[in-house]
């Protein structure tokens, strides 16, 4: 155990998570001219953004800072992996953690493990990734804040589970147990030629807003209970590589699969830097 990460990572506990998230929504979205070029100029040179790759590259082109935060990249600058077996990164980020579920227990950090039905909410689909593949990535500030699609699928139910809003920094993944199972989080399960496909948006400290291109920004305002819709209807499919989400501020992506859709695993280790599109592994 490392002291000071123990320390940090207790305080959060005692913090009015949403509150907190609530007025950094607020902020971040000001629309005075002088007051959002500001934040945009200082907080993108404080995280070292790459303005390179930006679409758009002048701060007075950003209504607000979450536009920015959630900027378009510049055409083409995130190629889609084109083998037709290959399941790609949904997003940009670090590599957490990856590999192997064993029964129902994801690895968290070292040490540490939670459990698939409380990712999930319990829903019946849990049982379907048991013993499967998992992928968490972690998005720093920094980073592009959209979330694509690892492989075409459609969608068959999205779920809304409110929850804390746990920092998902390194520290304190390593320190707080369960907590992608605690943090409030959008699950979106997809039918594939593979088997079911979950992609897990998880909410975190200053981070209570996401948001999927089907049914625009979830989160605020704070739900109070778990909402589960059936999408199945809408027969919205999206292929590969296309936009799934985003977060309008930085977070953590979970990606599931069932047991059988994996032959191989690309050789990622934690903290290894993935962007969108980037091969993960490869389909049976």
């Amino acid at each position: 155990m490392r002291p000071i990460e123990s320390i940090l990572a207790g305080v959060q506990y005692l913090l009015p998570h949403h509150l907190l998230s609530s007025l950094v929504h607020w902020f971040m979205r000001i629309r005075v001219e002088w007051i959002k070029n500001l934040q945009i100029s200082l907080i993108s040179k404080l995280v070292g953004v790459d303005w390179s790759e930006s679409r758009q590259q002048d701060v007075s082109e950003f209504e607000n800072f979450n536009a920015f935060f959630t900027r378009e990249l510049a055409k083409d600058l995130r190629p889609i992996d084109p083998h037709p077996s290959s399941f790609v990164s949904p997003c940009d980020g670090k590599i957490s953690q990856a590999g192997r579920i064993t029964a129902d227990r994801i690895l968290q950090a070292k040490g540490r493990s939670y459990s698939l039905g409380e990712l999930l909410a319990h829903d019946p689909s849990a049982k379907e990734f048991v013993n499967g593949f998992f992928h968490t990535i972690y998005l720093s500030p920094r980073d592009y804040h959209r979330v694509h699609m690892p492989m075409t699928g459609r969608l068959q139910r999205m779920i809304h589970v409110p929850g804390r809003l746990f920092s998902v920094a390194p520290y304190t993944v390593r320190q707080v147990p369960n907590l992608f199972a605690r943090n409030e989080r959008v699950i979106s399960l997809f039918d594939t030629s593979h088997g079911t496909m979950g992609l897990v948006l998880v909410g975190a400290m200053l981070v209570s807003s996401m948001q999927t291109v089907w049914s625009g920004v979830i989160t605020p305002p704070r739900g109070r209970k778990v909402v589960s819709a059936d999408m199945a209807r809408r027969k919205i499919k999206l292929s590969k590589g296309r936009e799934m989400g985003r977060f309008n501020m930085g977070s953590t992506v979970i990606l599931l699969l069932p047991p059988g859709a994996v032959s191989l695993l690309e050789d990622y280790e934690p903290d290894d830097v993935v962007i969108m599109g980037q091969k993960l592994g490869r389909l049976r």
